[in-house]
């Protein structure tokens, strides 16, 4: 599938709105915990259940991908999102909220297992398709920054929900009508890559899932805490939402842009001693931006953003070179169901845990799960051979009409 076909464009953009939708409610939350006469971090634990479903929802999401079809998965995607989306602004209080924001996250589930595998399962260099999909995930989290302050500011917390729900519904009927239908489902397809040793393939898989699991919490902590964490250093100096929203989206649009250079990387070099230096930076990073207060707080939150974004094509990348096609929802699925699973707890305990101990102590912490995560991405195995790329005659056998 080529980076720029119009379903690559929309499994794309698929990948933007899914990280748009989960983020909308942490930069809105102020705005919602007002209206209700609550206080934020009293509102934050009402959003953990989109964010376990978003973890669980992964396995059978997966498996439905790989056995029914990747394309049905996608529109329901899409549909699901917008319609959860337009329920949210529905909801009269916490509990109302809760439920719908739960709801979501069992339509959110559907992307990383399925929309991923079915845009690199045909690609020629897939690290920088998984790059450029990483790219424009993260643009969705920093339009979720601007968008949601602007919205929030000048049309109410409601808003902010509705109009990514328009957005979605009408991109889930554009794919219906320009994705290429599948004749086979991936686990019916003929295997295209190489068999490795049932040690190397444990080695890889132990890996793989616990350095998905610390990334994933050091993920949720910054993306749902960057928001509060800004508005507290910057207090006294910038106190308007939409400013504050701007500083950050300014930071996730650039720091968005490392995941396209790595991706390039990750055709060319081995993936341990590109991933490694990549994760071991982030450890002093953030034990700076832990005593860092005003425009020192922004240097090193941009800095500390850029690894943590330029860590995420690894996982991906990892089953692409040593999963079949055949196979690689649903192992997207496992892995994804256990490693958001576990990192939900981050949005469970951010606000507790700040308003408690406050920001310092949780910066602290995030730089303890990045050695965590280093000392896991150390045990990968130093060069293995990639996965045989997909035959073109099996690709257009795979899709007709494509």
């Amino acid at each position: 599938m080529s980076n720029g076909s119009p379903t690559a464009l929309l499994l794309n953009v698929g990948h933007a709105l899914d990280h748009l939708f989960l983020l909308i409610f942490a930069t809105a939350v102020s705005a919602i915990a007002a209206e209700w006469g609550l206080a934020w971090p009293d509102l934050m634990p009402y959003t953990v259940g989109a964010f376990v479903m978003f973890g669980l929802g992964s396995l059978p999401a997966g498996r439905l991908g790989d056995l029914w079809g990747r394309r049905r998965m996608m529109v329901i995607f899409f549909l699901g999102m917008g319609a959860t989306g337009l329920l949210v602004t529905a909801a009269t209080g916490p509990i109302s909220l809760a439920a719908a924001l739960t709801l979501m996250g069992i339509f959110s589930a559907i992307y990383h297992p399925v929309g991923i595998p079915m845009l690199v399962q045909h690609s020629r260099n897939p690290g920088f398709t998984i790059g450029l999909n990483g790219l424009a995930g993260n643009l969705g989290i920093a339009v979720a920054a601007v968008l949601t302050g602007l919205l929030v500011t000048y049309a109410g917390w409601r808003t902010a929900f509705a109009v990514p729900a328009a957005i979605s519904l009408g991109c889930g009927a554009l794919f219906a009508a320009v994705a290429p239908r599948e004749s086979l489902p991936p686990a019916r397809r003929p295997k295209t890559s190489v068999d490795l040793p049932a040690s190397v393939m444990r080695r890889v898989f132990a890996v793989m899932t616990l350095a998905a699991i610390s990334a994933s919490l050091i993920f949720n902590f910054t993306t749902n805490g960057n928001g509060r964490l800004l508005a507290e250093r910057f207090s006294g100096v910038i106190d308007s939402p939409a400013t504050l929203g701007g500083l950050l989206a300014a930071i996730y649009t650039v720091a968005s842009f490392a995941q396209i250079a790595v991706g390039k990387l990750i055709d060319r070099v081995p993936l341990k001693r590109l991933y490694l230096p990549i994760v071991a930076a982030q450890v002093p990073l953030f034990v700076l931006a832990a005593h860092a207060t005003g425009w020192a707080l922004f240097a090193c939150a941009f800095l500390f953003m850029t690894f943590v974004f330029g860590a995420i094509p690894f996982i991906d990348a990892m089953i692409v070179r040593y999963v079949d096609d055949r196979l690689r929802s649903r192992v997207a699925g496992m892995r994804l169901a256990v490693s958001f699973g576990v990192s939900s707890v981050a949005v469970w305990v951010l606000g507790p845990t700040v308003k408690a101990a406050g920001f310092e102590t949780l910066l602290l912490a995030m730089a303890a799960i990045s050695a965590v995560t280093a000392l896991c991405v150390g045990l990968l195995p130093g060069q293995v051979p990639a996965a045989v790329r997909e035959p073109e005659g099996a690709a257009r056998a795979a899709l007709s009409g494509g």
